[in-house]
């Protein structure tokens, strides 16, 4: 564990602030002036930018190679400003008054084999908004370093551990960070769900001094997101909310039951019945009021034999879903399960009763 800076106190002159939209403005010339980072992301209009006063915490899960963020904040829809990651490269939070250059050009330096430490130095050398800025990285070798510029407002400060960064910025005190990287730490798992239950902990320990608005979850992986096409395995944001963590949470457990549902689909083409039977039933734990997850189980009844099973399976779905009538009409669904599940009465008498919506 490699504690970094932790500040109590504003150490150089008194920035002029002002509220403008409930939000804090400062009218420091550095930021006006503000240089891009290493690849020269420069704003085309400068301007005096919001304060992204904030906790998150960038980590790294060597077993999948996995790399995240979580973020919560009293300000709007963070997770459009905070959390920069690239599968096989890195995770890169950027806040307090936050150059959102640093994400990308960040991004690029781990890529070209920089180190976590020393990208974030070459993304602050020469900024002269620096004193006001707050970094956190991590690499793919899970090399972590954070930065909380002299200015940031109090409490601020982060820590780094192995394979984590947690920082944050106007907080209730050490405590956020501490509760955060002691979380991270002595939990298991995959990695979103280490992240989650860090901020679910800052938050615990007293969380952004002003509140709470918004919060996001990134995670990625190679070929993770949809369809193989992308590496967003994990991207949830809660833009306003009076309880982000918590929304955020019930959003990935929908993200993990679709998990699920696909590795189900996965164990069935191998043949792998009793795989595909505990994956089915791990995506209703996640996500109970789905139909597609009452449906994924039901198509695993029937490749079973499990008709009755599989009857009431699909009654459930049809209950939560009665669209499905019509997805299946429309050949959306597989017409063999459905007339297989027709043969369960209890099934079909549900069916009937909808209208379909052609």
């Amino acid at each position: 564990m490699t504690p970094t800076t932790r500040r109590g106190l504003v150490l150089c002159a008194i920035i002029p602030v002002a509220f403008v939209s409930g939000a804090l403005f400062t009218a420091s010339p550095s930021d006006t002036e503000r240089q891009p980072g290493a690849t020269g992301h420069a704003p085309a209009t400068p301007r005096v930018p919001e304060l992204v006063a904030t906790f998150s915490i960038v980590g790294f899960d060597p077993d999948t190679g996995d790399l995240g963020i979580a973020v919560q904040s009293k300000f709007f829809a963070v997770g459009a400003v905070v959390p920069w990651a690239r599968a096989g490269v890195g995770a890169i939070a950027t806040q307090s008054y936050a150059n959102t250059a640093f994400g990308p050009d960040g991004l690029d330096l781990l890529a070209s084999g920089e180190a976590a430490e020393d990208a974030l130095n070459q993304l602050l050398e020469g900024d002269p908004g620096k004193a006001q800025r707050q970094l956190g990285v991590v690499d793919a070798q899970g090399r972590a370093a954070t930065f909380t510029g002299e200015s940031c407002l109090p409490w601020a400060g982060g820590r780094t551990g192995e394979h984590y960064a947690a920082q944050g910025n106007i907080l209730a005190g050490p405590g956020v960070v501490d509760a955060m990287a002691d979380t991270f730490e002595s939990s298991s798992g995959d990695l979103g769900g280490r992240l989650l239950a860090a901020l679910a902990a800052g938050q615990a320990a007293g969380g952004d001094a002003r509140g709470r608005q918004s919060a996001a979850l990134v995670v990625v992986r190679e070929d993770g997101g949809y369809g193989g096409y992308n590496d967003r395995y994990v991207d949830l944001r809660v833009d306003d909310h009076t309880a982000p963590i918590r929304e955020l949470r019930r959003l990935f457990h929908i993200r993990l039951a679709r998990v699920a549902m696909d590795a189900a689909g996965r164990a069935l083409g191998d043949g792998d019945h009793d795989l595909a039977l505990s994956a089915a039933r791990r995506a209703l734990e996640y996500h109970r009021e789905d139909g597609a997850a009452w449906l994924t189980l039901a198509r695993v009844h029937v490749a079973r034999g499990e008709l009755a099973e599989a009857g009431e399976a699909g009654r459930q779905s049809l209950l939560r879903d009665p669209w499905l009538k019509s997805a299946a009409l429309r050949g959306m669904v597989d017409k063999a399960l459905i007339e297989r599940l027709l043969q369960v009465e209890v099934f079909a008498r549900l069916w009937e009763s909808i209208e379909a919506d052609l």
